[in-house]
């Protein structure tokens, strides 16, 4: 039956693919961050390389879509030629040790290859990511170092750390289990708080591996709840859980959740920190972010699956679904700006540095398209 909300749904999806094929056709090859006024074309700074997978991503994730509707042969799919060729062009970057980013990449690109196909080569990329990122591992302090020093740890790691679970299952490898097991625990104890917020960042000293303090790169403050980094650790915990089976991760990932769910303004879009003074303009006071609402969404979706809660399942699903709902309308769909070349609005990559704000972010539009098929898997009720 085709109610209201999955038409909603449906034609984001639809509108989603649109727009990703305009990109692709006006700018081949190319692996885009942000849109600077609309536009993903710039010469704005990256500041790191970590999204690429996103792009080639939403392909596998429009190829996937037509499989379950069964509209295409996949030999014959447009989309299946164009996720494979844009998964191809990130292949060289299992060998990335200059990123902490290798979950973003080949999650979302190699695995769902794999899974359809089952061949050995793209299994062995997969395993070679796990094996690079793990090189990061910092024993005094047992944490996955930052990209920007090697006494930073970041809270956005938790979303890649399960490509080392994956590759530590898939090859037998316990050493990388250990390292993925401490890096969760480092992190859950000094960058998740008692009340479920999460820090950016927590700095480390190098000769002792002693905790020193919460700081941050894209937050308000360093004891503030930056609203991408929570979403990360809610989505990130809850994929560990699932590849472990490990307890913990699901009750961290449960009290990041219940912090989320509770502090969401009306519309279940969170402005871009929880801390941030609503009465101030943005960028630094209420601007919204679409993109911590898309990783949020999906990450609900599959927790709420998890969960042994009945109550919790039903929250969680239930705010995913609110969140989608205020998501597929004109106010962030892209669908009636003109010109526009992404596909949600409102989204925030980095305050301080003036990148992406009030933007549409590649991120934002993986994690989008994502949270829509999980939406639409559940049956989307009314």
């Amino acid at each position: 039956m085709m109610t209201p909300r999955i038409a909603a749904y449906s034609a984001a999806l639809d509108f989603a693919a649109r727009q990703v094929a305009s990109l692709i056709e006006k700018h081949p090859d190319f692996f885009p961050i942000y849109t600077t006024g609309g536009k993903w074309h710039h010469g704005g700074e990256l500041w790191t390389d970590w999204t690429g997978g996103f792009l080639a991503g939403m392909m596998w994730q429009f190829h996937l879509r037509e499989i379950s509707r069964g509209l295409v042969a996949p030999q014959e799919s447009q989309w299946r030629k164009r996720a494979e060729h844009y998964s191809k062009l990130l292949e060289h970057r299992q060998h990335d040790r200059n990123v902490h980013d290798l979950g973003f990449i080949f999650l979302s690109t190699y695995l769902p290859w794999y899974e359809l196909t089952k061949r050995p080569d793209l299994h062995a990329v997969l395993v070679q990511a796990g094996r690079t990122l793990a090189m990061r591992f910092m024993e005094k302090g047992h944490y996955l170092r930052s990209f920007v020093a090697p006494e930073s740890l970041f809270i956005d790691i938790m979303m890649n750390v399960p490509i080392i679970f994956y590759a530590a299952k898939e090859s037998g490898d316990d050493n990388l289990l250990r390292i993925a097991s401490d890096h969760c625990r480092t992190t859950r104890n000094y960058l998740v708080r008692p009340d479920g917020s999460t820090a950016h960042e927590g700095l480390f000293d190098l000769e002792t591996g002693r905790f020193l303090r919460q700081t941050t790169h894209q937050g308000l403050r360093g004891d503030s709840a930056w609203a991408r980094g929570l979403a990360w650790s809610l989505y990130g915990y809850s994929k560990c859980y699932a590849l472990t089976g490990d307890e913990m991760w699901l009750q961290v990932a449960e009290r990041n959740a219940d912090y989320w769910v509770n502090h969401l303004p009306a519309d279940h879009v969170p402005y871009w920190d929880f801390d941030a003074d609503l009465s101030l303009l943005p960028p630094w006071g209420a601007q919204k972010d679409s993109s911590a609402g898309t990783i949020a969404a999906s990450g609900l979706f599959d927790l709420a699956q998890q969960t042994k809660s009945p109550d919790k399942a039903k929250k969680y699903q239930a705010t995913a679904l609110s969140t989608l709902d205020a998501l597929v309308q004109p106010e962030y769909l892209a669908t009636h700006t003109p010109g526009w070349e992404g596909i949600l609005k409102h989204g925030v990559y980095h305050t301080a540095k003036n990148l992406g704000v009030d933007e549409s972010v590649m991120w934002g539009e993986y994690f989008f398209v994502e949270a829509l098929m999980k939406g639409l898997a559940a049956g989307v009720p009314s």
